[in-house]
């Protein structure tokens, strides 16, 4: 088992930065890809950011790309989500998510344990 605990989010005007944390416990941190993923109201869960064993490869989400930036630190066992430029649009409840496997994925179904969520609210 993985415990995952987001932590960081609030509410932030449109342009503001938030950096959004997950501390993770249980099991070898690194032996397991992370991800980011968000749900709006209404809405499916949809992807963010995700990032390999060590750091050294990620992926996100087109809506984020240019923005959003996922980090680790293996020694810590927390991976991290730096959110600039934020929009309105961005405004959802944010989950980190661990997949043990060495291959990214942006399918939450891939994911084997997720966090509780942390709400993230930009205003205009």
């Amino acid at each position: 088992q993985v415990q995952l605990v987001e932590s960081g989010g609030g509410l932030v005007q449109a342009g503001g930065s938030l950096r959004l944390s997950c501390a993770a416990s249980g099991r070898t941190f690194s032996n397991y890809v992370m991800g980011w993923f968000r749900q709006a109201p209404g809405k499916e869960r949809e992807f963010v950011a995700t990032i390999s064993l060590g750091g050294g490869s990620t992926s996100y989400a087109n809506s984020v790309k240019g923005r959003f930036t996922i980090s680790r630190d293996n020694a810590k066992n927390t991976v991290y989500l730096q959110m600039n430029s934020l929009k309105p649009e961005d405004t959802a409840v944010y989950y980190c998510a661990a997949r043990s496997s060495i291959a990214l994925s942006t399918t939450p179904k891939q994911y084997n344990y997720w966090g509780q969520g942390t709400q993230v609210t930009v205003s205009s």
